[in-house]
């Protein structure tokens, strides 16, 4: 299925910077603090058709729906694509390819083995090589190989266009070992992911110069090792054509083709009906459409869903009445709709028959959906107010929503750097505390952010100007008149009359509109004023008038209509204005205490007792990255808030930007209910929604959001992939921001350590505790929120074996095939 919102590309590929279209875009909600131990859940497996290989017969073409033709071949290169990965997948040696449980496993087919022979005093990898493993020009494979790609790679010489070159900078020799099969490596600093490197390997033909590296791989591959070679690339009819390679030396491709087709995702449908594909990526629509013709089989029934199942007795009676009346207009133009709705019907019945020849195979994407904050600027730039926004979610609802309409386990993702069922995979949330509304409250409140705060001043205006001095002496003339003409009033009766006037003075300067208060409203306006009047107490005088405040405002917002902004349902003028001065709710407890307990649960949830000490660069202004009101702490902020909070005369109302296309109404439904867990605590969302072609390079990439839904892929070497994705951003000379890929712009110093002290530490355990530690302190940065693994679709032919939903495993291309004999051929000779 296409995704908006996910890097294109794969678990190695850099984590590159094009996005999944999302659409379709993996406990309970927000588990608390696990233990120390490694979870032991367990990935979805995947959905292939499995079959032994002698049951797939040799021959036929497939047919594989792509989104675009690939760019480039260099899987390297900044433009490569999910199209390149899929295509050199089938071409190039991959030494560590991932297996069911998302974990690296060596290929026999290019190694014999390949392990660390020294630590001390250096890391050096010995590979030893397959005997059989040569290039399709007949040479064999070796360390010449490995020594151009190191060099193209190693970002030391800026003539390789090269998108990334993790793990090979770290390098300082490559050798041959004691005979041609034997590759020394030799590393300058220790490398905890070196099974990462040299997958895919190019041959040295390509990787050798930088000619070749940057324009000869981009549209042709002369020289391959895998089970397929390249036949072409017609551009013209959208195809990549790949054949049966006759120097494979390992088990015999099944197919005698493999053939890479441009589908637009708008258009699988009706490709799977005409036969043109056999396997492709789909949607929940594509996949409910096949699940129908499923259903209704061959019984020769109407069909009950498509053009005209809704057209009731009545209507399908009026429609014949028209199309014979006497009116011989209205008749002419009832007969073209009639007829336009017959062959919409017969059309659509053909396609629902077409489809009964696939099966929706499903799975869990390794990769998962998130909530980015973008720290950068604005409210977000407070750690307390991402993290209320955190606190605000319904995790399990979110999943809920996109995986269990599909049948899909509908669990939240509970880590940013591993996923259900890896190796390391443990649920760091608790680093940041389950959804509680009241505690979200409370930060907000603790950051300044009020409901008196969101009291707006004339636009036309400044403190202090004539406009309010006029506003101040008209208040003063009327309380006067006031006083002279009711004498007999009570003093508790008087304020009540002037707090009305001058609410209404204000309303009238701001919107020049009038709100007439109910009986019950002012009835409840004198009793807050009496209390106030009676309690001598500052502080109490102070906590009532809030409370006051914030009845009225939720009066007011109770009757706003217009102007739409999620979370915001008053606008200036459409209550009384109550003085802003006297409404500060009393903040939480101190907020660097408040960071301190936070680190020291991090540390706790980590594993790390080390980490529950408290270090200098943690204690930063507005509290570290974690902190959060204790448990226990009494919210400020009433339970139910109606309109969004303000401070300084700005309401807290965040850009929430979404991808506007066709394949993405799954994720805008998530956005939906996002915005209104938010509103529920104060918080404003205004949804913007933009094309998907921009989604990701104009707003998400550049920063230009508040909120925003995109995906990670997963990957099997966290402490290399997802170091710049977490990195605190660096400034640059010209005042800017250095973000690496970490588009949130929220990072600590401490993350980056542990980044860097899990991809230098050999001892894989050791190594993983430490990619713990640092995902607790992700989650208590609160600046991407994991919500679940993505749901995987793809249709394919029924008929087809050992492919469909992968999950984590990459796709063995020699042993897919058709089970059936007779369904060789190319997709269009065979009738459906």
């Amino acid at each position: 299925m296409s995704h908006v919102g996910v890097p294109r590309g794969t678990v190695r590929k850099r984590r590159s910077l094009a996005l999944l279209t999302a659409g379709v875009l993996t406990i309970p909600a927000l588990a608390g603090c696990s233990s120390d131990s490694e979870e032991t859940s367990r990935a979805v497996p995947q959905d292939i058709a499995p079959a032994a290989r002698d049951r797939v017969a040799d021959g036929s073409t497939v047919n594989w729906a792509v989104d675009a033709m690939p760019t480039t071949l260099n899987a390297f290169q900044a433009d490569a694509d999910s199209a390149t990965t899929k295509i050199t997948g089938a071409l190039l040696p991959t030494l560590f390819p991932m297996d069911a449980a998302g974990h690296p496993k060596l290929n026999p087919d290019y190694l014999e083995s390949a392990k660390i022979i020294e630590r001390e005093p250096k890391q050096v990898v010995l590979y030893k090589l397959n005997q059989q493993a040569v290039w399709s020009d007949g040479r064999e494979i070796g360390a010449p190989d490995f020594v151009a790609q190191w060099r193209a790679l190693s970002g030391k010489d800026s003539a390789f266009w090269t998108a990334r070159n993790a793990g090979y900078e770290r390098i300082e020799k490559i050798e041959r070992g004691s005979d041609d099969l034997q590759v020394r490596v030799t590393f300058a600093k220790p490398y905890a992911d070196w099974r990462s490197l040299f997958s895919p390997l190019y041959p040295k033909e390509i990787t050798g110069s930088p000619d070749a590296f940057n324009d000869g791989a981009r549209t042709a591959l002369k020289n391959t090792a895998g089970p397929f070679q390249l036949k072409g690339v017609d551009k013209a009819k959208g195809t990549v054509t790949l054949v049966r390679s006759p120097r494979w030396w390992g088990e015999k491709a099944k197919l005698d083709s493999l053939v890479f087709r441009v589908v637009a995702p708008k258009d699988r449908t009706k490709a799977l009906a005409d036969g043109t594909v056999h396997v492709t990526d789909i949607d929940a629509a594509t996949a409910d459409r096949i699940a129908l013709a499923l259903r209704d089989g061959s019984g020769g029934q109407p069909l009950t869903h498509g053009p005209g199942a809704d057209l009731t007795p009545a209507a399908a009676l009026r429609s014949w009445a028209l199309a014979h009346g006497s009116d011989e207009k209205q008749a002419e133009i009832a007969q073209a709709a009639r007829e336009a709705n017959r062959k919409a019907v017969v059309a659509y019945g053909a396609e629902q028959k077409a489809l009964r020849g696939y099966a929706v195979r499903k799975s869990l994407e390794p990769a998962y959906t998130q909530l980015a904050l973008n720290g950068e600027s604005g409210p977000l730039a407070d750690d307390r107010v991402r993290r209320a926004v955190a606190r605000a979610l319904d995790r399990q609802e979110l999943a809920e929503t996109v995986l269990k309409p599909l049948g899909l386990p509908a669990k939240p993702l509970g880590s940013h750097l591993a996923l259900a069922g890896q190796p390391g995979y443990k649920d760091g949330s608790g680093a940041l505390g389950d959804q509680n509304t009241k505690e979200a409250q409370a930060l907000l409140a603790d950051a300044g952010w009020t409901q008196g705060g969101a009291a707006e001043k004339p636009k036309d205006t400044k403190a202090g100007s004539e406009a309010e001095k006029k506003d101040a002496e008209k208040k003063e003339g009327e309380e006067g008149t006031e006083k002279a003409g009711t004498t007999e009033k009570s003093e508790k009766s008087e304020k009540s009359e002037k707090a009305d006037k001058a609410d209404k003075a204000d309303k009238a300067d701001a919107d020049e509109k009038k709100t007439d208060k109910t009986e019950a409203e002012e009835k409840a306006e004198k009793k807050a004023e009496e209390k106030a009047d009676k309690d001598t107490d500052a502080d109490k005088d102070a906590d009532k008038a809030d409370r006051a405040a914030a009845g009225s405002d939720e009066s007011a917002a109770s009757r706003a209509e217009g102007l739409y902004i999620v979370g915001q349902d008053d606008k200036p003028g459409a209550g009384p204005a109550r003085s802003a001065a006297t409404h500060v709710l009393a903040p939480s407890r101190d907020a660097a205490a408040q960071s301190i307990a936070l680190l020291r649960q991090a540390g706790a949830v980590s594993g790390d007792s080390a980490a529950a000490k408290v270090t200098a660069q943690d204690k930063q202004p507005g509290g570290a990255a974690g902190a959060y009101a204790p448990v226990g702490t009494a919210a400020p902020a009433p339970a139910s808030v109606k309109g969004p909070l303000g401070k300084d005369g700005k309401t807290l109302t965040l850009r929430f930007v979404l991808p506007s296309g066709p394949g993405s109404q799954s994720l805008r439904g998530v956005g939906d209910r996002i915005a209104a867990m938010l509103e529920k605590i104060g918080i404003g969302t205004e949804i913007t929604k933009v094309p998907d072609e921009s989604y990701f390079k104009d707003h998400i990439a550049s920063g230009d959001y508040d909120l925003a839904l995109y995906s990670w892929p997963a990957t099997a070497y966290p402490a290399t992939d997802g170091r710049p994705i977490y990195a605190k951003p660096e400034p640059a000379t010209d005042g800017s921001l250095l973000v690496e890929q970490n588009y949130t712009r929220v990072g600590t110093d401490h993350i980056d350590q542990l980044f860097d002290q899990a991809v230098a530490e050999l001892d894989e355990k050791a190594s993983r505790e430490l990619m713990k530690q640092a995902d607790a302190r992700i989650w208590a940065a609160a600046g991407s929120i994991p919500l679940f693994q993505r749901p995987q679709l793809v249709a394919v032919d029924k008929k087809l074996s050992n492919v469909g939903a992968f999950g984590f495993a990459a796709p063995r291309y020699q042993d897919i095939g058709f089970t059936d004999r007779q369904a060789a051929g190319s997709p269009a000779d065979r009738k459906k």
